[in-house]
């Protein structure tokens, strides 16, 4: 994604999220959260050249979609408030690449209005690394586990 990966450490799995480019009808860019599987798809955004818009786009996008789903506002801040800044590392995280390519293999023959829908769907679907639960329900857990 023409962006210098840094050193990052150890890195809690609830704020560390996957990012990679899905070609659709046209270019999309999927993030899938470490730990529960939640994944966001964006559109609008030229990789290479715009790196600072697609991690605001980012930060706005999931705090819109969140409300969506039902979480409530003062958990969807104080998460952005933990993340603090955005930092682009390598990974070889096997279990997440393999959702990503799973959500990236179903979504070739979705229908969608808006990238919130097709986000949704994969959300509601269930899968094995996260015991056979939905990504959203897990975040949702691990937000109120954290911020009751």
């Amino acid at each position: 994604m023409n962006a210098t990966p840094v050193e990052l450490g150890e890195v809690d799995p609830l704020f560390s999220w996957h990012v990679n480019i899905l070609q659709l009808r046209r270019k999309h860019i999927i993030f899938v959260n470490d730990s529960s599987r939640l994944c966001l798809i964006i559109d609008g955004i030229r990789v290479g050249s715009q790196l600072g818009k697609l991690q605001e786009r980012f930060k706005a996008d999931l705090k819109e979609y969140l409300l969506l789903e039902g979480v409530r506002r003062s958990k969807i801040d104080q998460y952005f408030f933990e993340t603090g800044e955005i930092r682009i590392g390598k990974t070889n995280n096997k279990s997440v690449l393999g959702i990503m390519n799973e959500m990236s293999y179903y979504c070739i023959d979705m229908e969608f209005n808006h990238t919130f829908d097709l986000s949704a769907q994969l959300n509601s679907m269930i899968y094995k690394p996260i015991d056979y639960e939905e990504p959203i329900n897990v975040f949702k857990k691990a937000l109120e586990a954290k911020y009751f």
